[in-house]
């Protein structure tokens, strides 16, 4: 096999293990701000119907941190075995941004969750929540390493270039808070909350299909649905921000994401492209359909504003354009989507239909695997539009390989196919057997000693 081959699986082999890790680590992300918020509202409310609540969700975030645990370690130890001219030429500003996510994160998130998961009913109620607290801080500073270490492949700053290659950091103020990393830290974060909502609200509706009385599916469904209409503009708002950084410091990846091979005549803004085929070899797009200058409306904020054209760049400096298409647009319908079903849980709720709308539950069920699916699309626009490039500009993907085998990095690919997906189908089976029983008063364990009220919650909140 070729070394094109060699480094085909590789990219390949990487994208499938990020892909199962992404979405389990923006779930333990998005789950453990919502186990905060559902301790949060027992303590205040005094209604033992969160406490149920908590104790439910509380299982299906130790089923997923012990799967997360697993494919990130896989994945993290793949930068020495396939990718060690990356990890040769950048460890110095790179080895420790992923250092201080295990130090400072790993270990907080660790440290704390056994009080979590554990300790409700043995320790003090407020050290019970201070211990959730920061299990899910400590998440957050586990995507702030990570995000801000991506984000310096994608925009680098802070360093200088040694005689022999690598990078040295000069300025780590720099090189965290570099150019796209604010906006990549925001917008994940809400992705990783919108993503959890949109499973909460999907096993909510499911219940309330099965008994729309069910006083901890009512509360689960409109705690779910009133993230939904809060997140999904901001989310909106958000990837607006993040285009106009993109469009600044990554002009390809935009160029691709719009399928904009030329730029429009003079005196025209940009087409806002709603069907494409791009054609890579051709570099041009097959069976178009666009509204002229609406493009320019986000990309620029007026109608006559321009962006950089694909034909601008040879060959080898090209995305794979349609992948990036593609990804971009699945990724803003099911944005879309979100700000609908929030709006239309906010209508129902002023109406007092919202535990009786048979057709928006049915929705939500579908809708439960939305958010992580739009997450995953968003990912593969922003990792598969940097492409030829693993530090956006300046190493190339093909540089930073390691010099493996094509039959070894083959046999791998497949044993780590094979465990993966047996791994994901005895979690999944494990996570529907959770989620299929609704949340019950009595859920097992110790009751802490603290006044509650048992109503359950009947109105509509």
């Amino acid at each position: 096999m070729s070394p094109e081959t060699a480094l085909w699986l590789a990219r390949s082999q990487f994208a499938f293990t990020i892909g199962f890790h992404i979405v389990l680590a923006a779930f333990t992300i998005g789950l453990a701000q919502f186990l905060m918020l559902l301790e949060g509202m027992w303590l205040w409310r005094k209604q033992q119907v969160w406490l149920s609540l908590w104790r439910y969700w509380s299982k299906v975030f130790a089923l997923n941190v012990a799967m997360g645990v697993v494919t990130g370690v896989v994945m993290e130890f793949s930068f020495g075995t396939n990718w060690s001219g990356l990890s040769s030429r950048t460890g110095a500003v790179l080895g420790p941004m992923l250092y201080m996510e295990v130090l400072v994160a790993f270990f907080l998130e660790a440290g704390f969750m056994g009080v979590m998961l554990f300790g409700m009913g043995r320790v003090r109620p407020w050290v019970h929540f201070l211990s959730t607290c920061v299990v899910a801080l400590g998440s957050l500073f586990s995507a702030f390493w990570i995000l801000a270490a991506n984000s310096w492949m994608q925009t680098p700053d802070g360093y200088a270039l040694g005689a022999d290659g690598r990078f040295v950091p000069v300025d780590w103020w720099a090189a965290i808070f570099n150019p796209s990393f604010p906006w990549r830290m925001a917008h994940m974060v809400t992705a990783a909350m919108l993503g959890t909502a949109c499973l909460v609200a999907g096993c909510g509706a499911w219940h309330l299909l099965r008994d729309a009385r069910h006083p901890a599916a009512r509360k689960m469904f409109s705690l779910a649905m009133w993230l939904l209409l809060v997140m999904a503009p901001v989310q909106v708002v958000l990837g607006d921000l993040h285009g106009e950084n993109t469009r600044d410091h990554q002009p390809v990846k935009l160029a691709a994401i719009e399928g904009n091979w030329d730029p429009p005549p003079p005196g025209e803004g940009e087409p806002l492209r709603l069907f494409a085929i791009p054609d890579m070899s051709a570099r041009r797009n097959l069976y178009e359909v666009a509204i002229p200058d609406v493009g320019s409306l986000y990309l620029r904020h007026n109608l006559h504003g321009t962006i950089h054209s694909l034909n601008q760049y040879p060959q080898d400096e090209l995305p794979w354009v349609p992948l990036v298409f593609w990804s971009f647009r699945l990724m803003v319908g099911l944005g879309l989507l979100m700000v609908v079903a929030g709006v239309a849980g906010l209508v129902l709720r002023l109406r007092r239909r919202l535990w009786h709308a048979r057709w928006l539950h049915r929705l939500m069920v579908l809708m439960a695997p939305a958010g992580f699916i739009a997450m995953l699309a968003g990912w593969v626009v922003t990792e598969a539009g940097r492409q030829p490039w693993t530090v956006y500009g300046l190493v190339r993907t093909a540089e930073s390989a390691s010099p493996v085998a094509p039959g070894l990095l083959l046999g791998s690919f497949v044993i780590i196919v094979t465990v993966y997906c047996a791994l994901f189908a005895i979690g999944l089976w494990c996570l529907l057997r959770l989620l299929w029983r609704p949340p019950q008063p009595d859920e097992e364990g110790p009751v802490p000693d603290v006044a509650r009220r048992t109503d359950g919650g009947q109105g509509n909140e």
